[in-house]
């Protein structure tokens, strides 16, 4: 194969976002009791050997797990284990029992596991995460209800699902993973083995460069996440998304009656500043609604007995979050006479088991218990009215207890009673809006699932993105752009034809750029990305001239501890990988410049350098991360002698002695002037766009179709005003005035957009200072990245020639732009020009 060929094979390698580890089975031959539609789940399962089945309650979550591990015993041998919820023991041996007619044992610790029995047992979660479970014994594992991991805390979560990496075949297991929970759902592929979970977060979210914790999904990206979670995870809504009837599966009416209680509004609190709370109920925080809880108990309590009068000779279960809510209830009960089953933490695991039986049998009428610990898992549907006594903001919690009896089986209309204080409103409002926005949620999954099945070649597919670009370029008498992946457009140009290299390459898969395969962005860790330019490195050694300089910028990443399990942020020494692969490729090292940055503003970005943090324990204090401008030299031809074969010459009158001391030192500051994109023209103020507008208008030749361009670019991010001429040029006739602001009355609020790539233009001074001093008037300047073409543009402004390529359509045209502007002598418009703007205003 060519180079060329061989690099598409690479870009192809990267379209397999599919991973099986399981085996074939015909699911003609499984157990007889499946339901057609458990079935194929089962089969896709055993084929995928690491997947998760979301299942809605009631359509066999638990039979299908059994047979799963069943038929991995069968072909493998071995033990399979079950982590489950607290109290759903049970319903895993009976049904094992009842239905499969295989024995399910419950274990807590390793010495009761018996070395020669080989078969299902089942354990709790505690038992694993105190370590009391040795679960390398076991050759498949299935977590039940795994979203009961969030009430162990973030790192613990983290941690547990990494206990597992030693066993072959894994399974989640849960009727409801909030699909608006990302990072639960990303944490279940990382368990899997499906994707690392920091390499999940850097291809579908995008991150607040002011806020570490702030991640969304890209808008381009929302359909691509959506079909990936489908290649491993199943989410099943009814038989018919598999094209099974939906007979037996109707669900009765839920009807969610939301009960106000009425309180004392007046208030003895005080808010932070030491001012007193007049009235109670306002914004809360979760500290506020959990001391709002505690202050309403008697009130709701009472609303819940008015609700019992209502209820005759049925069975009911009562939800509670607080232990004293749960003491009141049973006080209450059993004043009026109600037989109850209580269940709390203080019981031993056989007594909890005792008191649900006697619930189960029908000998007590009231069942009470925290969602905590009965809401997962449990079938309760004998019951049909479920009374919380209480609401948080806790949706998985609240809606797993509302289908431990609205379930598939249940024939009787479904009354769920929602009780809050009258000062909860925002927590009530909070958990509203969640429980629509998981039903919306949900549905869009089920269209998934109706439109592919369980074909994930069918996904793939449909996964497969752009590749390739259709190549196009504009160029003026010293400058080229070209609009194309960097590395064919660098193999067709000649060799030795470049005098100077100047280029931030990416950092790694840390941003993607475009939604494309040939995006250097998109790729799996560092390995994979470095794979990639090793297609590049090489072409921009044989374009440059011998003995010249291919100047590249790069930055350090920061690792987040809870990713890496390392516990605290460390750095992956991105600057030493690329000064490593530099001099792989033939390159000689000739230093490091360093670029310092701000620690505070890093600090905002990362949360790891904490003043806070750094007293609590020192230990895990780094320091700021500088940017580097490494300096490769290409060999020259006659290595006897140290010039170049094409010096660079500088003479005593255009380059002083002062400027050579500061420039030979190895750390430089940046002033941070840059070129400013579109989309920060688009966040502007109107008053202050129009200003900048006019103010370049004074030093530019006008150009019509550019300032048509320019309005429309800002028209399609919604930030062009439809009530005033935004962009108004000024005159340069002395009796027109144009400097008039009919803008100071207005309010000036900007219509703002979401960045969907990352862009991060090159300081001015830094690329000025690199092409001065490696480079000759005249000689070509190139930038195989070339993002919004400053390289190019700063080239030209020295007396040199620009080159770049751009794989971003919206970049590449945006570059273009610069270059025609000042081709025309005119004046694009920089940060400090908007910072001007902001100071005189």
């Amino acid at each position: 194969m060519t180079k060329l060929e061989q690099y598409e094979a690479f870009l192809g390698d990267k379209v397999a976002f599919e991973k099986s580890y399981g085996f074939q089975v015909n699911p003609l031959e499984l157990h007889s009791v499946l339901k057609p539609h458990q079935r194929d789940v089962v089969a896709w399962a055993l084929a995928g050997g690491r997947r998760a089945i979301f299942a809605r309650f009631g359509l066999g979550k638990s039979v299908m797990q059994l047979e799963v591990l069943r038929q991995i015993l069968r072909r493998e041998g071995g033990r399979a284990l079950i982590v489950a919820p607290l109290g759903v023991r049970g319903e895993f041996i009976r049904d094992g029992r009842e239905l499969l007619g295989v024995e399910v044992r419950f274990v807590r610790h390793t010495a009761d596991v018996n070395p020669d029995w080989s078969g299902i047992y089942v354990t709790n979660y505690e038992s694993v995460r105190d370590g009391k479970l040795d679960v390398d014994l076991f050759r498949a594992v299935s977590l039940d209800e795994a979203s009961v991991l969030r009430s162990f805390g973030s790192k613990t979560y983290q941690g547990f699902l990494g206990l597992f990496d030693a066993v072959p075949y894994r399974f989640v297991a849960t009727a409801t993973p909030s699909p608006n929970r990302y990072k639960e759902l990303i944490h279940y592929a990382g368990f899997l083995g499906i994707m690392d979970t920091g390499q999940a977060l850097t291809r579908f979210f995008q991150r607040d460069s002011t806020s570490a914790g702030n991640l969304t999904l890209y808008p381009h990206k929302e359909r691509e996440f959506w079909l990936w979670l489908n290649t491993w995870a199943c989410f099943l809504q009814r038989p018919s998304d598999l094209g099974y009837s939906d007979e037996g599966y109707d669900l009765p009416p839920l009807v969610k009656h939301w009960e106000e209680v009425a309180v004392d509004l007046g208030s003895e609190q005080m808010d932070r500043d030491g001012q007193g709370v007049l009235v109670r109920g306002a914004k809360m925080s979760m500290v506020d609604a959990a001391r709002e809880k505690r202050e309403t108990i008697a009130a709701r309590v009472a609303r819940v007995m008015e609700i019992l009068e209502t209820i005759h000779d049925e069975q009911f279960v009562l939800w509670c979050d607080l232990n004293d809510e749960q003491a009141m209830l049973e006080r209450e009960l059993a004043r009026v006479g109600f037989s109850v089953s209580s269940v709390h933490g203080s019981l031993s695991d056989e007594e909890a088991e005792r008191r649900l039986d006697e619930w189960r049998a029908g000998r007590t009428k009231a069942l009470i218990g925290k969602p905590v610990m009965l809401g997962q898992g449990m079938n309760l549907q004998q019951a049909h009215v479920a009374i919380f006594a209480g609401v948080t903001f806790k949706f998985n919690d609240t809606i797993q207890a509302v289908h431990r009896i609205h379930r598939y089986g249940q024939t009787e209309k479904c009354h769920v009673y929602l009780i809050h204080a009258d000062t909860e409103g925002e927590v009530k409002d909070t958990l509203q809006t969640k429980w629509d926005e998981h039903e919306r949620l949900a549905e869009t999954m089920s269209d998934v699932i109706r439109q592919y099945g369980l074909d994930a070649g069918a996904i793939q597919a449909e996964l497969t993105r752009s590749m390739g670009v259709h190549r196009a370029e504009a160029a003026g008498e010293d400058w080229l752009i070209a609009h194309n992946d960097c590395v064919p457009e660098t193999m067709a140009m000649e060799e030795n034809s470049v005098d100077l290299i100047v280029t931030s390459i990416p950092f790694s898969n840390h941003y993607e750029y475009t939604p494309s395969y040939n995006d250097f962005g998109h790729t799996d860790n560092n390995a994979h990305f470095w794979a990639q330019m090793d297609f590049l490195t090489p072409e921009l050694h044989r374009i440059l001239k011998p003995g010249r300089i291919y100047a590249c910028h790069v930055k350090d990443r920061i690792l987040f501890g809870n990713v890496t399990g390392a516990g605290v942020p460390t750095v992956s020494p991105f600057h030493a990988e690329a000064l490593f692969h530099g001099m792989r490729h033939g390159f000689d090292y000739m230093g490091m410049i360093t670029v310092t940055t701000d620690v505070v503003r890093e600090n905002n970005q990362t949360y790891r350098l904490g003043y806070t943090e750094m007293r609590k324990d020192g230990s895990k204090m780094g320091v700021g991360s500088p940017e580097y401008i490494l300096l490769f030299h290409k060999p020259q031809t006659d290595r006897s002698k140290g010039y170049a074969d094409d010096r660079i010459v500088k003479g005593v009158e255009d380059y002083s002695l002062a400027r050579w001391q500061i420039d030979a030192a190895a750390d430089w500051r940046s002033s941070g002037d840059r070129v400013l994109t579109v989309d920060e023209l688009a966040q502007l103020k109107p008053e202050e766009r129009s200003r900048l507008f006019t103010e370049q208008s004074l030093h530019t030749v006008y150009d019509f179709d550019a300032h048509v361009a320019l309005g429309q670019d800002l028209q399609a991010r919604r930030a062009l005003p439809s009530t005033f001429k935004s962009l108004d040029p000024g005159s340069w006739h002395p009796f027109v005035w144009s400097d008039v602001n009919r803008m100071l009355t207005l309010n000036g609020e900007q219509a703002r957009r979401n960045l969907e790539f990352h862009i991060c233009p090159l300081q001015f001074d830094i690329v000025d200072r690199l092409i001065e001093r490696y480079s000759n008037r005249g000689d070509l300047v190139f930038d195989p990245f070339g993002g919004l073409g400053t390289v190019p543009l700063r080239a030209r402004k020295l007396g040199r020639r620009g080159r770049a390529v751009e794989l971003n359509p919206t970049s590449f045209r945006d570059a273009v732009n610069y270059q025609r502007e000042m081709d025309r002598s005119g004046h694009t418009p920089t940060l400090f020009d908007m910072l001007e703007l902001e100071g005189a205003a």
